[in-house]
């Protein structure tokens, strides 16, 4: 089973495919808005694509709009025509991957937590490890800004015993996840009515550090 309710892992964060065969920049937003607005690391998104150079050229379209903008877009895995989309911001990452449990749990498994561009390669290999199967490796919680208390106390608990289900799978401060799951609800309903209005992506992102 697995942590995320981005129907990638029930119970975590809505990660919906697309039918379609052109990543546009809706999907960013309608999964991506907290991300695109400074209030969480990372999200993510698969997508279908029919030419995996066109996926590709999207990413790199987008990622030169975000030039400045602290926030970077790589395809974790493109495999049978569906492409694992991560948006994330680089400095929020370092310092998420710095936390000690996290240290303690990717450290034990393999990662070599000295550098995140490293801890990402090996979690792309882990992906792609995984074959076709739907449930991700647990430790993705890490590299998507859940609490490293819910991360560990999902793998602890082999997903049972959360004491609420959002965004992911909470062991921790029930009451505080709430908050962030209303928060994350109200962005991404806001950006979702500013980019139909035609606010530009670029300008829906926050510069951060």
């Amino acid at each position: 089973m697995s942590f995320c309710s981005e129907r990638l892992f029930p119970g975590a964060e809505k990660s919906i495919t697309e039918e379609r065969s052109v990543m546009s920049e809706e999907l960013f937003v309608k999964h991506c808005s907290p991300t695109l607005a400074g209030l969480k690391t990372a999200n993510m998104f698969t997508a279908d694509y029919s030419d995996r150079e066109e996926i590709l050229d999207a990413v790199r379209t987008f990622n030169r709009k975000m030039s400045g903008k602290g926030i970077s877009a790589i395809p974790l895995r493109m495999k049978n025509g569906k492409a694992i989309v991560y948006l994330y911001r680089p400095s929020r990452l370092r310092e998420d991957l710095s936390d000690s449990e996290a240290v303690r749990v990717l450290s034990s498994i393999g990662y070599n937590i000295s550098s995140p561009n490293r801890c990402l390669i090996r979690l792309m290999n882990a992906l792609e490890s995984a074959g076709d199967r739907e449930s991700f490796p647990h430790e993705i919680g890490f590299f998507l800004g859940y609490p490293a208390e819910d991360v560990v106390g999902f793998i602890e608990n082999r997903a049972d015993c959360a004491k609420c289900v959002g965004a992911w799978k909470v062991y921790g401060d029930a009451e505080a996840a709430k908050r962030k799951f209303s928060l994350f609800r109200k962005c991404t309903r806001l950006y979702c009515d500013r980019w139909s209005e035609g606010k530009p992506i670029e300008k829906l992102a926050v510069r951060t550090v």
